[in-house]
This record gives structure tokens, sequence and C-alpha cells, in this order.
């Protein structure tokens, strides 16, 4: 994966990028985009998650820009945000970030970004692994635990979804 295209935020912000690339300290950074277990993963979650939240007063937007600071935009495979934001790079933090592993992610990338999202506020983040079948939830007060009995849950909104419901079949 190529990295280190050095911009200022507002080029990165007024530039399109396919897929869409984070901004991180002047560094525009590629992410890893799904293939197919990542892909139906993330379709099914919006799925399940659209009218779930939408009677909570919350919506789902997929990979959409999260600025984080004045030099720290990342972007999640999918979020959940109040009805009434409509910024086109959201500046508040989502009330459900949710990050859908591919094989070539790596843990202490994936941390990085874990770390941000909390300390930018994120209420819960979960992390789905579709190849392990694995999950892990995060929140600020409780840490990040691995997701053992099948089921994801949110506070805020009120959720729960079980990993059988959104992981592909084998």
């Amino acid at each position: 994966m190529a990295t280190a295209t050095h911009v200022s935020l507002a080029d990165y912000v007024n530039t399109e990028y396919e897929p869409d690339c984070e901004y991180l300290d002047g560094v525009v950074e590629e992410r890893n985009v799904g293939e197919g277990k990542h892909s139906e993963t993330q379709t099914l979650l919006v799925m399940l998650l659209g009218p779930r939240v939408k009677n909570q007063g919350f919506k789902v937007r997929v990979e959409q820009r999260i600025q984080l600071s004045n030099s720290k935009i990342r972007i999640p495979d999918v979020c959940v945000l109040p009805l009434d934001d409509k910024d086109e790079v959201v500046q508040s933090p989502p009330v459900l970030w949710i990050e859908v592993l591919s094989p070539e992610d790596r843990w202490g990338r994936v941390q990085a970004k874990i770390d941000d999202c909390l300390q930018f506020g994120v209420g819960t983040l979960w992390i789905v692994d579709p190849y392990s079948r694995q999950a892990w939830s995060a929140t600020q007060t409780q840490g990040m635990a691995e997701v053992r009995d099948g089921k994801l849950r949110a506070e805020h909104p009120d959720l729960e979804i079980l990993l059988d419901e959104i992981l592909p079949e084998e």
C-alpha cells in the first residue's frame, strides 16, 4: 500500500480520491478497501442498522469523512450520526463507528484509529473481522473487549446486533 503524499487540509478536503483516503498530519494515507466478505459485512450492517437507528433519531453513513482535528480526518466503514447532521465532512463524534477489517489490515494501524476515535469522543466503536469471524467493541469508559457472546451492543443508540446477522456465510 502506497502512502506519503503531503497536502494541505484544504487541498485534501477539495480532492476526491478513489477509493477515499484518510488525512493524517498532512499525509494522505490510503485505506485498505474491502473485497467480498468485507463488502458483504458492510452491506449487511447498513441494512440492519438503518431501520433500527432511524426511529431513535439517527442515520447510517458509509465511508463518511470525519474531521477529528485540524490535522486529522479519518473514514469509518460505517457510522451512525444524528439525523440532523448535514455536514459534508462531519466534525462531531459519531455515536457509533464501525470498522470492518480486511485481510491486509494490521493491528497497529487499527489500534491507532481506535485511539483517535475514542479520544475524539466516539460513543461506541465496533471492529468486525469477517475473515476470522471475530468482533471487538470499545468505549471510552470500558476500553476494548472481544465480543464473546456473539452480540455487538451500543447504549446510544440502543442497539444489539448478532454477529451471525452481519457475517457472511462461509
